[in-house]
């Protein structure tokens, strides 16, 4: 019998009491009054959206500055405050929380995006609370707090009555010390991947840059042309139809869907091996995989001489430039590139024959970070399944009666 096993016999045979989040704790609200978000400096520093979204656990090494009116009325954020994602473009991406564990400097507030839970340490571990609040059993029950039509929000009243089983604090602890075995496992594997893609980066740059005989710098409005998806009305995107409407999120990670049963030009339509670009919320290039699609506004369909610019090399050659477009996007919550500054952007492009041998060159190191089918990515996400499958085991407790 394992420790906890012993643990949830001795402790809790007959169930777990759940409690209601205000039970447990105080809501934060995020910081009001702001201006000047991520300038060079300002009043104060905050935790944004994304630092919560894609870390489990704040990463509080680098936070950007903003300027807040009365900064003395703003809620200063501790160390084992819970923080969540308020809103989103989808319903599942709402209420993605991170735990803040590392010690804070003085006088670090919240994104206007986001909010806060500030538990009773009494009562709930802060690390325990943040793994249930990533279960699956949460999001469950989370989503049905979710409105909203065209963008998606929590309902502030309904959350707070969400319950969730809080075990006594000895069960809590050894469930925390599960978890963070399986995640301190991950995180070393996308450590090693992370050195790795840093390999591939700097082999990459140094090819496209070294590229061999004559060498055309242009503009990639010269010879590149920029198509732009179709904007959506909420009431024209449905649950099922004839088209996938392919948006920035299902241009990456997220697989849920909507569809169209219009007929539209040609020119909205993406289709298995083109290549597109992502120019809002997550930028980059990508040769779509999939079937036919309709491209959403936040994509463009790039259309270039194929009889003179390889399509691979063009990827590679996009991907190069990201961090340099990065640097030019607009500091909104939505971070995006205008097409016009695209199309000022510089391209080099040696001969047909070379683009293809350096394309060659970078595409088998490439396979070697982003593989997802073998090596490390597929690895890694061997091992987040693992977790997942753990975390919602330990997290299901039967309630007290």
């Amino acid at each position: 019998m394992s420790r906890l096993d012993e643990l949830i016999q001795e402790l809790c045979t007959d169930g777990v009491e759940y409690k209601t989040l205000t039970d447990i704790g105080t809501i934060i609200k995020g910081m009001s009054g702001v201006s000047n978000k991520w300038a060079e400096e300002g009043n104060c520093r905050f935790i944004d959206y994304k630092n919560v979204y894609n870390h489990l656990k704040v990463d509080v090494s680098k936070l950007p500055y903003a300027t807040v009116k009365k900064l003395e009325n703003q809620t200063i954020l501790q160390t084992a405050d819970i923080l969540f994602t308020s809103a989103s473009e989808t319903p599942d991406e709402c209420a993605i929380s991170s735990v803040i564990e590392d010690n804070l400097i003085d006088g670090i507030l919240l994104d206007d995006h986001l909010f806060g839970l500030r538990l009773n340490s009494k009562i709930v571990n802060h690390v325990y609370a943040n793994y249930y609040f990533r279960s699956l059993s949460f999001r469950k029950i989370v989503n049905k707090t979710v409105r909203g039509v065209t963008r998606y929000y929590i309902s502030m009243p309904a959350f707070e009555k969400l319950q969730i089983p809080v075990p006594p604090l000895e069960v809590q602890r050894e469930i925390v010390r599960i978890l963070d075995n399986f995640t301190e496992l991950t995180a070393e594997l996308t450590a090693e991947l992370t050195a790795r893609k840093q390999q591939y980066e700097y082999y990459r740059d140094m090819l496209i840059i070294s590229a061999q005989g004559d060498v055309e710098e242009t503009t990639m409005g010269e010879v590149l042309t920029f198509l732009n998806g179709r904007a959506y009305k909420q009431p024209e995107l449905l649950s099922a139809g004839k088209y996938p409407v392919l948006r920035v999120g299902n241009f990456y990670t997220n697989n849920s869907w909507y569809y169209s049963d219009l007929e539209l030009e040609d020119d909205k339509y993406c289709d298995n091996g083109d290549l597109l670009y992502s120019w809002a919320a997550t930028l980059g290039p990508k040769i779509w995989d999939g079937g036919k699609c309709i491209f959403h506004y936040h994509i463009w369909k790039i259309l270039f001489d194929e009889t003179k610019i390889d399509k691979q090399y063009l990827y590679f050659y996009l991907q190069y430039d990201l961090a340099q477009i990065a640097s030019s996007t607009t500091k909104s919550t939505m971070i995006h590139v205008s097409m016009g500054s695209m199309k000022e952007r510089p391209i080099l492009i040696p001969s047909l024959e070379e683009q293809k041998r350096i394309a060659g060159l970078i595409a088998r190191f490439d396979a070697l970070c982003n593989d997802i089918k073998n090596g490390l990515p597929a690895e890694i996400e061997a091992r987040q399944k693992q977790y997942e499958y753990y975390r919602d085991k330990l997290l299901t407790f039967k309630q007290l009666a």
